[in-house]
C-alpha cells in the first residue's frame, strides 16, 4: 500500500507541477527549554569563544536565491538544487553548499562531559556504543558551523564506514594503532584532520581545563577552523551524500509513539526521546537528566529519530588501548531492521547499505529500492543498537528499545538523579579530605 501510495504521488505531482510545501527551508527555530533539571552549565559560566570564518581564495560559483519553500518529495538520489541530502532543507548559505559533510566525535562518557557542545547544530548524529554499554557520537556538520564543538574523542573502527558513506571529513582527537594505520594507508587519510597527525593550534583544537574534568576530556574542536585547514589542503570540495528521502507529509500508516527510551545497558546511558507536539520535535534525556547543548543551554532535539539495528562484533585483531581490550566493530553494511520516528508517529522498515557504494538507505522492503521511507526534512538522529536475531522481523520487538503512545513523567526521575548525583559527589568529596588529612 505505502509503494502504491508513493507512485501516485509522483504521478499526480508530474500532472500538476511540483507540489511546495509552505514550510521554511530553514533549521534554526529551536525548542521550548525544559522545566525539569538539566546538567546544563551556565554558559555565562563557560566562555565561548567565537571563530571567524574566512572564505577559501579559491573561486566558487555562486548560489541561487535560497528557496523559501521545500519541495514535498526529495531523494533519495536526486535532490533539487542547492538541497543538501542530509536534510531535505536548502543549504542556508553559499559557504555551507560549497564546503564537505565533517564528522566531529564527540564524548559522552563519562556523565561530566555533559552538556556538550554544538550538537543542536549537526545535521545528522549517530549514536553508538562505544564500549561496556557507553555511548559515543558521530555529528555531521553542513548546514551550520556552530565554533566550538566537543569534548572531542577518538577513532574508531565505525568511522572508517561512515567516512566513506559521507564522503567527510574526519575531526577526532587520536585513535588505536590499528585505525590509525588504516587512515594512513586509505584514500581519503588528508582528510583525517587530528591532533593525532598535526600540532595543531587555536582555534582549530583548543584545550579549556576544568575543575573536575579529567585531561582526556577537555580538547574541543572548532568547525570554521577545521574547514579552514581543509581549504588550505585543498579537500573541502562539496561533496553530496545521497541516500536519504524526506517528505514533509508522513507516510501513511504510521504508529503513535511519543517515548521511545533506549537502553545501552549502562545506568549512565539509559537515552529517551520524547515527543514534544508543540514544535513537533524529539526532545532528549540522558541518564534520567534532560540532556542539553553547552553553546545555548537548550534541550537536545531532533526532527527525526531513526533507531537501526546492527551486529556488533568483537575484533581480538584489533586492541583498544583506550579501554586495554579488544575493540567493538558496528557492522553498517547490508541490511537490517530500522524504525523511523517523525511527527509522533512510528514506522518500520529496514536500513540498507552497500559497502562499495553509497551511503545507508531506509526502506519499506528490503529489495525494493523505490519503496522508500520518508523522514521529515530537517535533523536527524539514528541510534544504532545492537543485532541478536538474525531472522527478527518487525512483527517482534527490538532488543534494548521500548516505544509508548504514552508520555513518561521525567521530573520525579531527574529529581532523584539530581539528589543522588550530589549525594555521591558529596561522598567522593569526603573520601578525598579524609586522605589528604
Amino acid at each position: 500500500m505505502r509503494r502504491n501510495v508513493a507512485l501516485l504521488l509522483v504521478i499526480v505531482a508530474g500532472v500538476i507541477g511540483i507540489v511546495f510545501s509552505s514550510g521554511s527551508a530553514t533549521t534554526s527555530a529551536q525548542g521550548n527549554p525544559t522545566p525539569f533539571p538539566t546538567n546544563t552549565h551556565d554558559p555565562a559560566d563557560m566562555p565561548l569563544r567565537t571563530a571567524t570564518f574566512t572564505p577559501s581564495a579559491t573561486p566558487t560559483d555562486t548560489l541561487s536565491p535560497t528557496p523559501t519553500i521545500t519541495p514535498t518529495l526529495i531523494g533519495p538520489f536526486e535532490y533539487p538544487e542547492n538541497f543538501n541530502p542530509l536534510t531535505g532543507l536548502a543549504y542556508p548559505s553559499e559557504e555551507a553548499r560549497n564546503r564537505r559533510n565533517l564528522i566531529v566525535k564527540i564524548s559522552n562518557y563519562p556523565p561530566v562531559v555533559r552538556p556538550q557542545y554544538g550538537l543542536n547544530s549537526a545535521d545528522i548524529v549517530y549514536e553508538y556504543e562505544a564500549e561496556g554499554g557507553v555511548t559515543r557520537f558521530a555529528a555531521i556538520f553542513r548546514s551550520q558551523s556552530p565554533g566550538r564543538v566537543g569534548s572531542i574523542r577518538s577513532a574508531r573502527l565505525i568511522d572508517l564506514e561512515l567516512v566513506d558513506m559521507y564522503q567527510s571529513l574526519l575531526a577526532y582527537s587520536g585513535s588505536n594503532d590499528w585505525v590509525r594505520e588504516y587512515i594512513l594507508d586509505s584514500d581519503w587519510r588528508w582528510r583525517a584532520i587530528t591532533p593525532h597527525f598535526n600540532n595543531y593550534e587555536c582555534p582549530t583544537y583548543c584545550r579549556y581545563p576544568e575543575d573536575g574534568k579529567a585531561f582526556e576530556h577537555t580538547l574541543f574542536a572548532d568547525t570554521d577552523g577545521i574547514w579552514e585547514e581543509a581549504d588550505r589542503i585543498d579537500v573541502n570540495q562539496g561533496m553530496q551524500a545521497v541516500g536519504l528521502a524526506f517528505n514533509e507529509t508522513p507516510d501513511p500508516d504510521g504508529e503513535t509513539a511519543n517515548d521511545i527510551f533506549i537502553d545501552f545497558y549502562h545506568p549512565d546511558a539509559e537515552v529517551r526521546w520524547q515527543y514534544d507536539s508543540a514544535t513537533g520535535r524529539y526532545l532528549r534525556w540522558d541518564g534520567g537528566l534532560a540532556h542539553a547543548d553547552a553553546a545555548t543551554g537548550e534541550q537536545i532535539w531532533t526532527d527525526n529519530l531513526v533507531v537501526i539495528e546492527v551486529w556488533h562484533t568483537p575484533r581480538p585483531d584489533v586492541y583498544e588501548s583506550e579501554i586495554g581490550g579488544i575493540a567493538l566493530e558496528h557492522q553498517i553494511w547490508g541490511y537490517a531492521r530500522a524504525w523511523v520516528f517523525r511527527d509522533g508517529q512510528w514506522f518500520k522498515g529496514y536500513w540498507f547499505r552497500n559497502r562499495d557504494y553509497g551511503s545507508l538507505q531506509l526502506r519499506y522492503a528490503i529489495w525494493e529500492g523505490e519503496n522508500v521511507m520518508h523522514l521529515k526534512p530537517g535533523r536527524t538522529w539514528i541510534e544504532v543498537v545492537r543485532k541478536f536475531d538474525p531472522y527478527a522481523t518487525n512483527e517482534t520487538g527490538m532488543y534494548s528499545v521500548l516505544v509508548s503512545d504514552e508520555v513518561v513523567d521525567m521530573a520525579p526521575t531527574s529529581t532523584a538523579v539530581v539528589e543522588a548525583t550530589s549525594t555521591r559527589a558529596a561522598a567522593q568529596t569526603a573520601t578525598a579530605e579524609s586522605y589528604n588529612n
